[in-house]
């Protein structure tokens, strides 16, 4: 008969399983639905083992959270090659990648809840949202944007954010559509501010230089010109 010597994990491996297996279940429900029981279950240790390694639930989430906040971060970071409107539709296709694999973690922490209001998670939140705004920044190649380039970058985020959520709830459109759509907002929230800022124009112009006819900043242009017609 052969006796099965379980390997001891270390205090840092322990912690980064129990940080795993917590946002695999939080991919796939709420955390507020989610117990410590069900964590401890999963990894296959008692529940006063889980306590022994976070000292509730809500630092087991902020610390499953800060490993996907930086996921998500990462996949805001592309080379700075090609067109832009095809660099923006690969982001938003890995941003939709991760919105899909953490779907009810996802909308959880931002509709806000009691496992994920608190200062460190919303700190969290700022930090990718901060991420991606810079990311855009070196993109366009502005260090350090006009008053409207600033407005028009973040309310990109937040609608980027706001068509995830409502894309979750039921994915009535198909996803595919929404990245193209994503990236005709971008562009189209960059010429209404032309029409306000003269140096604005500049900066579309700029970013619409190398477009080709058959990217998606081209696609969009296209179809206004048929609306028009």
């Amino acid at each position: 008969m052969t006796t099965v010597v379980r390997r001891r994990m270390g205090v840092e491996e322990r912690r980064q399983q129990l940080i795993g297996v917590a946002l695999d279940l939080f991919s796939r429900r709420s955390p507020d639905e989610v117990s410590i029981d069900e964590v401890a279950a999963a990894a296959g240790i008692s529940r006063p083992l889980v306590y022994h390694y976070f000292p509730g639930k809500v630092s087991l989430y902020e610390a499953a959270l800060k490993r996907a906040a930086d996921d998500l971060a990462s996949r805001f970071v592309e080379p700075h090659e090609g067109p832009l409107g095809s660099r923006m539709l690969r982001v938003m296709r890995r941003f939709f990648d991760f919105v899909d694999e953490h779907g009810p973690g996802f909308s959880a922490l931002l509709r806000g809840g009691p496992a994920v209001g608190t200062s460190a998670t919303n700190a969290l939140i700022d930090s990718v949202r901060q991420a991606a705004y810079e990311q855009i920044l070196t993109h366009l190649g502005v260090p350090d944007p006009p008053a409207r380039l600033e407005l028009v970058v973040r309310s990109w985020i937040s609608l980027a954010e706001s068509t995830a959520l409502i894309w979750l709830d039921g994915r009535r459109i198909p996803r595919a559509d929404l990245e193209v759509q994503l990236v005709h907002d971008f562009a189209a929230l960059a010429a209404v501010s032309t029409a306000h800022d003269e140096e604005m124009s500049g900066l579309l112009r700029h970013m619409l230089k190398d477009e080709p006819g058959d990217g998606p900043f081209g696609d969009l242009a296209t179809r206004l010109i048929s609306l028009a017609t």
